[in-house]
């Protein structure tokens, strides 16, 4: 035992971070951020409406639960980026800039319909340890998972977002969903990356949890670790899914990790797959349409009133002009 737990440490400690794209770093949102350098309000605006509406669209419905709530609060969004443009400096990556207005919009939108939902889930009931079973579809050969299971088990897990408490939510939609780094999330919400990764790790856990109640479930193997060498590995994964997880190649050393432990990161595979999944599709057309008569619309507003003299101030008939 004492030797393995040595060989463990040794292959954890020599895990090193790869290099991964950030989603508001795409090459896409790149060439967007060089056409708005200079850029007026309304252009540029446009041009976010095409390059993060999309996921913008995304991240509204996993916080609204409502479709037509979700559209107002994208459409929301967008106005207000109208109307703050002039504080954009630039030193963020639009996408970012944008996101951290969608997460205020949220929070407003919660403090209207009756407050912040602030459940505490404590860590110890989400914790696998004392669980006897693991999922069937973890426990089977890789490449031999029956795939009605895997698309109920993507189901549950999307369907389980919606039940969690917002801040754990919006973290976990943003890193996961939209692909977001967490450097980028924490810059979103105005959160420390440690804070950041202790939601991830708790909403994955959680998602996790519900994932596998319902699942078909076979007996878990005996660990061979102690529970301290268990938990360093469970922090190991969580660290590597912070970096991307398997899609991004990171992996914690499989040929240190029992059958259990092996499993149930299998299902935080799972989890982190079936969440990558509802960043997919696009923003619905009549949406972007009605979004961008509402740019306009402002636009033209704002031009008029500009136009108008101040209240109060009408000039005097026949007074001269100096």
């Amino acid at each position: 035992m004492g030797s393995a737990t040595a060989m463990l440490a040794v292959a954890l400690s020599s895990m090193h971070s790869a290099h991964r794209v950030h989603a508001t770093d795409h090459p896409t949102a790149c060439g967007v951020g060089a056409a708005l350098t200079g850029a007026d309000a309304g252009r540029a605006v446009a041009l976010l409406v095409d390059s993060h509406g999309p996921r913008l669209h995304a991240l509204a419905v996993r916080m609204c639960r409502n479709r037509a709530d979700a559209e107002d609060m994208v459409q929301d969004v967008f106005l207000q980026a109208l109307r703050k443009w002039h504080t954009f400096r630039g030193e963020a990556q639009p996408g970012t800039w944008l996101y951290a207005i969608a997460a205020r919009a949220c929070r407003s939108r919660s403090r209207r319909k009756g407050g912040t939902d602030a459940r505490q889930v404590p860590v110890s009931q989400l914790m696998p340890w004392s669980e006897t079973t693991v999922m069937e579809l973890a426990a089977a050969p890789a490449g031999h998972e029956d795939e009605s299971e895997r698309k109920e088990a993507v189901a549950r897990v999307q369907s389980e977002i919606a039940r969690l408490p917002e801040h754990l939510r919006m973290p976990v939609v943003l890193k996961e969903v939209l692909g977001m780094s967490v450097e980028d999330v924490a810059a979103a919400l105005g959160l420390a990356e440690n804070t950041v990764k202790t939601r991830l790790h708790r909403a994955r856990l959680a998602l996790r949890k519900a994932m596998t109640a319902k699942a078909a479930r076979v007996a878990a193997p005996p660990p061979i670790y102690e529970k301290q060498v268990c938990l360093d590995l469970l922090k190991a994964k969580m660290e590597a899914m912070d970096r991307g997880g398997t899609a991004a190649g990171e992996r914690v050393p499989q040929a240190e990790v029992c059958a259990r432990c092996r499993a149930v990161f299998r299902e935080l595979d799972f989890v982190q797959d079936a969440c990558a999944q509802m960043g997919h599709g696009q923003m619905p057309a009549a949406l972007r349409e009605k979004i961008l008569r509402a740019l306009r619309a402002r636009e033209q507003s704002e031009r008029a009133s500009q136009g108008r003299p101040a209240r109060g101030r009408r000039p005097v008939p026949g007074r001269a002009r100096r």
